[in-house]
């Protein structure tokens, strides 16, 4: 159900970004007087400032290492625009349209906070253009996140004002210049005043609007793998008592913690895994007394991801609601100060994070892989999980797990960090430390989507193997009847969304040659995406991700 947002320059929220970057909800200004008073009176120390010739960076100096040269108050509205010039050096790709909104969004939410000196005019532009989904045209390369995003963000701004004919945007699907998109929608070209190329340049909007987009889908691809553990540790008849409270009590990291009870809560119920919580070992001849570390450490594993997670999260969300340019302005003290809010270094840093603990996801996943389809290692199903072995030409998920190999190598290298890796002598030695936060979060999206792809092959294997498991121990393949109530509604999803319906004669693959594993693939990956019916189906173990990394 569409909302209405309205921003205030706090509270704003990573739920409200995507809502807003990704199912167009409204947006409003404030209308609390204090609020919009405040920034009127930022834009009048501005212009009291440039009439007075007080020296204000960037507003009556040049920029940078040319923030030598005197700007009179005759050319500090011509600074201003002329930025908008020379920043048009975008490279490569467009941005996809949700990670520019996101942009826009906390843009004008950084500008409400009222220290930026820019008109409440231009703030309203950017929520005109979210409400009529129209995106300016974004590159994707241009940004070391030092100074802020300033060649993303001029992007955009050229775009609001109707600068030139050279800023594209998208109306609703529709590949327009900036300035027809203002004539259809009844707006006038507008030009900077003094400090508003600043301010609208100067910031980290646009790599923490894309960071905001990339933990919400980290999140569900987290609360997807937790539950393809659970479907693989049915499909191994793996134990719960490595899950049991006492164990945790003893090594109390939050997340850790919080790993084992949710599995527990996953696996209740379920007539495929082994209920050992009384403290009894059922131990069988030939077989290990204990599960192997991927199950029986799983809590401790998965836990510094959550905790990470929750790390990342909270810096994000003070970053969303910050003013984040130079110079700032205090107007209860009539004074400016010269800061370094425009660098992203906790964007950069924290992606570089997140696509560390994405790849260590995988990687958890590709050994539990390996188990199911090993006939030493995987308690009696048949190798690379063929659904019917009197066939013998039939090879199962065979290629399937290749497929699965060649892409968690991928996402542990993307795992390497970015943010140390900056040139010392940009923009004439001025920014001498950047964060590559843009990079960064443009490397994190990267993951996701690449992540998204190996998480629908996960959970393909873990359908299979309960199908296997469940006739062995009922003589029936329709896992549904055996799973816990939880891996249930997983279970259903994907076999809803690939269109092989649960049944007791044959298991998800039967034979080879009936059906392309590809598609299935593809199918799964698309609904991971579009936060559809799989990401419905783990709403439970979301909910309470939410609580431990979003409010923590």
């Amino acid at each position: 159900m569409s909302t209405t947002l309205i921003l205030t320059g706090e509270g704003l929220g990573i739920d409200d970004v995507v809502r807003v970057a990704r199912h167009q909800d409204r947006v409003e200004l404030t209308t609390d007087p204090a609020i919009l008073a405040q920034i009127e009176a930022s834009c009048a120390y501005i212009n009291q400032a440039v009439k007075e010739h007080q020296p204000v960076y960037g507003v009556t100096t040049g920029f940078g290492g040319m923030a030598n040269v005197i700007i009179s108050p005759e050319e500090a509205a011509e600074l201003q625009n002329n930025a908008i010039w020379y920043h048009k050096t975008g490279a490569g790709k467009l941005l996809p349209f949700t990670d520019v909104r996101a942009a826009m969004l906390l843009r004008a939410n950084s500008h409400m906070r009222g220290a930026s000196g820019i008109r409440l005019e231009i703030i309203q532009r950017m929520v005109t253009f979210l409400n009529a989904n129209v995106t300016p045209h974004v590159r994707e390369f241009g940004s070391i996140g030092a100074s802020g995003d300033l060649v993303p963000l001029i992007s955009i701004t050229g775009a609001l004002l109707g600068t030139d004919q050279a800023f594209m945007v998208d109306f609703n699907g529709e590949t327009l210049d900036c300035i027809s998109a203002l004539e259809r929608l009844g707006l006038p070209r507008l030009r900077l005043q003094p400090k508003e190329g600043l301010a609208m340049m100067n910031g980290t909007s646009v790599m923490t609007g894309i960071a905001a987009n990339c933990v919400h889908d980290a999140r569900i691809l987290l609360a997807l793998a937790l539950e393809a553990h659970a479907l693989m540790i049915q499909g191994l008849q793996g134990t719960n008592q490595s899950f049991h409270p006492f164990i945790h009590r003893h090594k109390p990291h939050t997340g850790q913690v919080w790993a084992a009870d949710h599995m527990l809560e996953l696996l209740q119920g379920s007539q495929l895994s082994r209920n050992e919580l009384d403290g009894s070992h059922d131990y069988r001849d030939g077989d290990l007394i204990q599960d192997r570390y991927s199950l029986r450490c799983l809590p401790q594993f998965l836990g510094p991801i959550i905790d990470g997670m929750a790390f990342i999260s909270h810096h994000l969300r003070v970053e969303i609601n910050s003013a984040n340019d130079n110079p700032l302005i205090d107007t209860a003290s009539a004074a400016s100060y010269h800061g370094g809010n425009f660098l992203g270094q906790y964007i950069g840093v924290g992606m570089d994070q997140l696509r560390y603990y994405m790849g260590l996801m995988a990687k958890h996943l590709d050994v539990q892989i390996a188990l199911l389809v090993s006939p030493q290692f995987n308690n009696g199903l048949p190798a690379s999980l063929v659904g019917n072995i009197q066939r013998k030409v039939n090879m199962g998920l065979k290629g399937l797990q290749l497929t699965a190999n060649s892409i968690m190598p991928i996402l542990t290298f993307l795992g390497n960090s970015l943010a140390d890796r900056f040139p010392t002598h940009a923009e004439q030695f001025n920014q001498n430390i950047n964060s590559q936060g843009f990079g960064s979060a443009n490397l994190a999206r990267q993951t996701i989507q690449t992540l998204q792809q190996y998480i629908a092959i996960t959970l393909m294997f873990g359908v299979q193997a309960v199908d296997l498991r469940t006739h062995k121990l009922a003589g029936h393949y329709n896992a549904a009847e055996l799973l816990s109530p939880l891996t249930a509604k997983i279970y259903h999803a994907v076999r809803s969304i690939v269109k092989h319906p649960p049944s007791p004669e044959r298991p998800y693959i039967w034979n080879d040659d009936e059906q392309v594993l590809e598609a299935h693939i593809s199918a799964l990956a698309h609904d991971i995406a579009n936060d559809g019916s799989l990401v419905s189906a783990v709403e439970q173990t979301l909910s309470g991700l939410r609580s431990i990394i979003l409010f923590r």
